[in-house]
């Protein structure tokens, strides 16, 4: 039987992610990933999203998707394009990258963490009790853990085994997306009908068009897409199907969303599509399955290395819960919008005209773009619970940009005051303490420019466990609840 610390289904983004911050924190972790290859059919996601881009520049290696995506703005709502480069963010833009890339780039990087990926094995089940978990495998073979994360997509064998409810809305219409080559052009470019939204894409270097289509009828996921599909749908909308032949990958997508009534179930715990399902629109799902593996990856290195109670974990659902339920509500609102009906245009004309102005702009592109999330963590300064501006310090050393300190993913106690004015030595074995000044004015994406703190406690997630306005006793209690008990000096 193998062993690891924690065993992760899945070797998609999220999976990738989650066991590279894993590895990171210093945590033996496994992945199990049903395909003999990182190889996969299909485009799938087609970018990343500003925030997504400064977690991975948390860790030192958002230059390598930069080095082979585009950025450009690609945050919008309802089909209003919201630009995003006027925001206080060393990333003001998104980044055009197919999802086997993006694969790919994580993939290196686990690699390089030397985390093993047991490739070609599927999970049947598992059993927990109170020290650990036995993954079932389908070839008889099982993997013991003190820790299970189903990083294993909407169909969740990982969600499903923990009976863990999955309610939401059911679905009304479905999508064909496919690579395929076509003997006759169409019209490339976005349209829509009164059936939905439909799109061509030319080929690229070569390669097969990419097609979009929404279908008469809604149909099935379960049910295998054929060619006489994706035929059938184009003849609907076109009244031809241009010839379609030679498909490369064709898939079925609906407006179906759902969410896990719970992250976790014990030794138990769900990121990514395991957690939430939703319509592509607005490009959000790799995004937050990869911020969920971020939020989770170094509270469940802390318990496992007991530095940390495993109370610590039920923090993961109280805060990622509402971002998916947020994300989820949103794709409802837009996919409804697909049609072109005169009383839904109305109501998409209005929400265009309000986001042309400026304040819901920037609220819209702070949320559709992920840099508007905040961790409910109390009262205090608006920095409490929101990710820390990337700024450009001096210290004693030189300059230094605070992302760089969040390389390792460990906490960091980061004192822009008089140096020595809190002690925090009894953490001084988990949290790093750096002094240093900043001169220019704070600001957040959608609240503007923000009190400057004396001091601040940054989570290796990114965000403020602590601000400086607030008491000693504070610090204390921050200190304690996320990084554990402090160490007898």
């Amino acid at each position: 039987m193998t062993e690891h610390a924690v065993v992760v289904v899945g070797g998609g983004p999220t999976g990738l992610m989650l066991a590279a911050e894993l590895a990171l924190a210093g945590v033996d972790v496994g992945i199990v990933e049903r395909r003999a290859s990182q190889e996969l059919a299909g485009q799938r996601a087609g970018g990343l999203l500003a925030r997504t881009i400064e977690v991975l520049d948390q860790r030192g290696i958002a230059d390598r998707f930069l080095a082979e995506g585009q950025a450009i703005q690609i945050s919008a709502f309802a089909g209003t394009q919201l630009d995003i480069s006027d925001f206080p963010t060393r990333h003001p833009y998104g980044l055009a990258l197919w999802q086997v890339h993006i694969e790919r780039l994580l993939a290196e990087w686990v690699d390089e963490l030397a985390v093993p990926i047991h490739r070609g094995r599927e999970v049947t089940g598992f059993a927990q009790d109170d020290t650990g978990v036995d993954v079932e495998l389908a070839d008889g073979r099982s993997i013991r853990a003190e820790y299970l994360v189903g990083c294993d997509g909407g169909r969740s064998v990982v969600r499903k085994a923990a009976g863990i409810g999955f309610p939401g809305w059911e679905p009304t219409t479905s999508f064909l997306l496919a690579e395929v080559e076509l003997a006759e052009e169409p019209e490339w470019g976005l349209h829509h009908d009164a059936i939905g939204r439909h799109a061509f894409a030319p080929p690229q270097d070569g390669g097969p068009a990419r097609v979009l289509v929404t279908q008469e009828h809604v149909a099935s996921t379960k049910k295998k897409v054929m060619l006489r599909d994706l035929s059938e749908a184009l003849i609907a909308v076109w009244g031809t199907d241009y010839g379609v032949h030679s498909p490369t990958s064709i898939s079925r997508f609906t407006d179906e969303a759902r969410q896990a009534d719970a992250y976790r179930d014990r030794r138990v715990l769900l990121a990514g599509d395991a957690a939430h399902v939703h319509n592509p629109v607005g490009g959000q799902g790799l995004n937050i399955g990869v911020q969920d593996a971020v939020n989770l990856g170094w509270k469940l290195g802390q318990v496992v290395k007991q530095a940390s109670p495993d109370s610590l974990l039920d923090t993961y659902h109280a805060e990622r819960h509402p971002v998916a339920a947020r994300v989820l509500r949103g794709t409802i609102v837009q996919v409804t919008l697909f049609p072109d009906d005169a009383r839904l245009n109305a109501v998409g004309d209005t929400i265009a005209e309000l986001l042309a102005m400026d304040e819901p702009r920037r609220r819209f592109a702070a949320r559709m773009s992920g840099l508007d999330i905040h961790y409910d963590l109390g009262e205090g300064h608006p920095l409490l619970g929101r990710h820390m501006p990337d700024l450009d310090l001096v210290t004693v050393d030189g300059p230094l940009r605070v992302f760089a300190l969040l390389h390792g993913a460990r906490p960091v106690f980061l004192n822009l005051g008089e140096p020595g004015d809190l002690d925090i030595a009894p953490w001084a074995d988990r949290v790093q303490v750096v002094d240093a000044t900043y001169a220019g004015a704070w600001e957040l994406p959608a609240l503007g420019e923000v009190p400057a703190p004396t001091a601040v406690l940054i989570r290796p997630d990114g965000h403020v466990a602590w601000v400086g306005e607030q008491s000693d006793s504070g610090l204390t209690d921050a200190l304690t609840t996320w990084f554990g008990p402090p160490t007898a000096t």
